[in-house]
């Protein structure tokens, strides 16, 4: 099969210093204050009343030992089985008392729910106005503009993607535009973000939300809460079925037979 040859196109090379410069450093220092930005508008977490706290803490106890039952003695996991499974089926870890309604959350009157749905839509905001900012100066001052090349071969199946707003069937795909090189820098300009900022920063985080199209994790959702009860009653579900074993079975008659094997 033949090679096709090299595509050769003749380009200002100040379109280097002109575009492709000037785009990335606006990204970062976009990112960067991006960055201050949600720290400066982050609420501030409250502190869990020791009831609530109760609560999660004994649920992730539960939890813990259904999925370790394997490290502990029969005796040992039979004793924790027991004393989990009484108290979530007599309700002794609610924070409202056995025996009581556990009515679902209100979001519109609860203010962790109205705390989170506020933070998210300040990342939101923090994440598109910069975005159709610059989105609008690029298309506005650049589009059009094709800007460098990719030093390694790619398919066909890239052009759409690193050609954006350049409509030639005939192009190269390892060509790129200046709209593409936006987008690329969203994504890539994450490892300077946290070589600048830290590991857990605004940044990176939006940048990662905009991938997943999600909302940010461990950010509570506006909708009625978990009713803790039942997942009390499903843990102990959980417990009651677990088929027991421990590492520990017949280690004496494995480690003679890694001795003598």
């Amino acid at each position: 099969m033949a090679q096709l040859p090299d595509q050769t196109i003749h380009r200002d090379p100040q379109l280097f210093y002109w575009i492709l410069v000037p785009i990335t450093v606006v990204m970062v220092l976009t990112g960067i204050l991006r960055h201050y930005a949600s720290v400066l508008l982050a609420t501030p977490s409250k502190i869990i009343d020791r009831p609530t706290m109760k609560e999660q803490r004994s649920l992730i106890h539960g939890q813990t030992v259904r999925n370790n039952h394997h490290v502990l003695s029969k005796k040992s996991f039979e004793a924790r089985r027991e004393v989990l499974i009484n108290a979530y089926e007599s309700g002794a870890y609610l924070k409202n008392g056995a025996g009581k309604d556990q009515a679902p959350t209100n979001p519109l009157t609860d203010p962790g729910a109205m705390d989170g749905m506020m933070g998210m839509m300040k990342n939101n905001m923090a994440m598109i106005i910069p975005n159709t900012l610059i989105m609008s100066w690029i298309s506005a001052f650049f589009s059009g503009y094709v800007i460098t090349k990719l030093p390694f071969p790619i398919t066909i199946k890239f052009k759409s993607m690193l050609q954006a707003g350049v409509a030639t069937k005939e192009m190269d795909p390892r060509w790129m535009s200046s709209i593409s090189w936006y987008f690329l820098c969203i994504f890539g300009l994450q490892p300077v973000f946290v070589f600048l900022l830290g590991s857990d920063n605004a940044a990176s985080q939006m940048a990662q939300q905009m991938g997943q199209m999600g909302p940010p994790p461990n950010q509570p959702m506006l909708g009625a809460g978990p009713d803790t009860n039942k997942q009390f009653l499903g843990e102990a579900e959980n417990i009651a079925v677990i088929d027991h074993y421990s590492v520990l079975d017949d280690v004496e008659l494995r480690l003679l037979k890694g001795i003598k094997g």
